[in-house]
């Protein structure tokens, strides 16, 4: 559990960002990998029921993840500026409030869910057919979610202590070992879908438990901090958890983006190509939270460093921040872009014959689908500086619009001007839409500043 020296407000801002980049990037990309390999899992082993069955239960897993996110990110956000101002106290209370709330969360929910497993596949869409399957994976899979949550709160908290690189095994860690028991599991010892979701909760448990260990014993400054029950205590542990949600409230929102996309676009794909339109979508929503974790990788990277020297008030180092995380995100996404146009066949034939009909479709669609790679990595880069400066309102109106207002009339519309390919471009738009949002709203923040300032002048005359 060895630290990294990392000085937030004096080493290069460069170098801050790549010592923090690259182990995030891996460690997000390690979990990305383990959804696509238990997607092949479940493919070959368990067969396509298998595959609906875990399908169904991952907006449950995209819900907890968002309020993990959320509030990780704004207790991120928070304790960075609060060690940035020497308020070390405050910043381990935030910390401690954001784990104590996250288990809160978790635990309530989760006993309920496991006390009624069947109400509970039906509600999240299972037919009659798949609810014993759904059922079953979710009773095993239930306990994974306060892990899953541990884990999206205590890795940032532990990059923001100066150890990316332990951030970076604790997903490491975890994806080893559900790929690694996922196959035993399902393979040798046949346990089927049961298999699958007890392997993805050891995994997550060990990744959760790694982070809370850290945060116990070995952490530099971030450490847990006990926390007072009184009335006062509680009122104000109350006022700043609202306040980190309202930071993080965008992270929510990003995460719900994907389940918005999933699930209009099962709708949409049916409609206008049936099963085998689904199949065909189905497959690129198992590379999308690769796409997802690159621009998450780039955001969070650039989070610490720009929130400690927002709080210090030095401008110049956190739009320097910004400028090299933009960059990184234009380059990640046009290496996606390409991946996806040159070799789509290769991509789809991981999960499925190319020749299948569901296939076809996807090899055809790929190059559409990918067009929305760059902007989809930039906005998420953009809404996360807009996390990391307390500007809690643009970042959660860029999230509703990318998210809800541009993505569901794009896939709604698209498709009857452009027919099939507008279904796959459906994505594109809403993130140009989204893009062209920030500009415009850049260009006008730029307008009001140099009329404020030839105000200001002649005022001064």
């Amino acid at each position: 559990m060895k630290r990294d020296a990392i000085d937030l407000g004096t080493v290069g801002v460069f170098t801050l960002f790549r010592k923090y980049f690259i182990p995030t990037l891996f460690g997000m990309l390690s979990m990305s990998a383990v959804t696509a390999f238990n997607g092949i899992l479940a493919g070959h082993g368990i067969g396509s029921d298998g595959i609906a069955a875990i399908n169904i239960c991952v907006p449950l897993l995209m819900l907890f993840t968002g309020v993990g996110l959320m509030i990780g990110a704004g207790a991120s956000v928070v304790a960075s500026i609060q060690l940035s101002r020497g308020k070390l106290k405050a910043a381990r209370l935030n910390v401690t409030q954001s784990v104590l709330f996250v288990t809160l969360v978790a635990i309530i929910p989760s006993l309920l869910m496991m006390a009624y497993p069947s109400a509970t596949a039906r509600l999240l869409g299972a037919s009659e057919h798949l609810t014993p399957m759904v059922r079953e994976y979710l009773l095993w899979f239930i306990p994974s979610l306060m892990f899953q949550m541990w884990c999206s709160v205590c890795l940032f908290i532990i990059r923001l202590d100066g150890a990316p690189r332990l951030a970076m095994m604790c997903n490491v860690i975890a994806a080893l070992i559900t790929v690694i028991l996922g196959w035993l599991f399902i393979f040798p010892l046949g346990w089927g879908l049961a298999g699958a979701a007890l392997a993805d909760s050891i995994g997550l448990f060990a990744g959760g438990a790694i982070g809370i260990v850290y945060l116990f014993r070995f952490a530099d400054k971030l450490r847990f901090y006990p926390v007072k029950w009184s009335v006062k205590s509680l009122r104000l542990s109350v006022r700043n958890l609202g306040y980190q949600c309202r930071i993080g409230s965008s992270a929510l929102l990003t995460e719900a983006t994907l389940a918005t996309l999933m699930f209009v676009g099962n709708h949409v794909f049916m409609t206008h190509l049936g099963d085998d339109g689904v199949g065909a979508f189905g497959i690129a929503c198992y590379y999308m939270p690769f796409v997802f974790m690159v621009g998450n990788a780039i955001a969070q990277s650039a989070q610490p460093i720009i929130s400690y020297n927002f709080g210090l008030g030095y401008k110049d180092r956190v739009m320097a921040t910004e400028r090299i995380a933009l960059l990184t995100s234009i380059a990640c996404g046009s290496i996606i872009m390409a991946a996806f146009t040159l070799f789509p066949q290769i991509l789809v034939g991981v999960f499925i014959s190319p020749d299948n009909v569901a296939a076809r479709i996807a090899i055809h669609g790929f190059p559409y689908f990918s067009m929305a790679f760059v902007f989809f990595i930039l906005n998420l880069t953009v809404i996360g500086y807009y996390q990391s400066v307390e500007r809690v309102k643009p970042a959660t109106a860029l999230a509703l619009l990318r998210g809800f207002i541009f993505l569901i009339p794009s896939f709604l519309l698209l498709p009857k001007v452009m027919g099939t390919n507008g279904i796959w471009l459906a994505l594109c738009l809403s993130e140009v839409l989204t893009t062209i949002s920030i500009i415009m709203g850049f260009a006008i923040r730029v307008t009001r500043s140099k009329l404020a300032g030839h105000v200001n002048a002649a005022g001064s005359k």
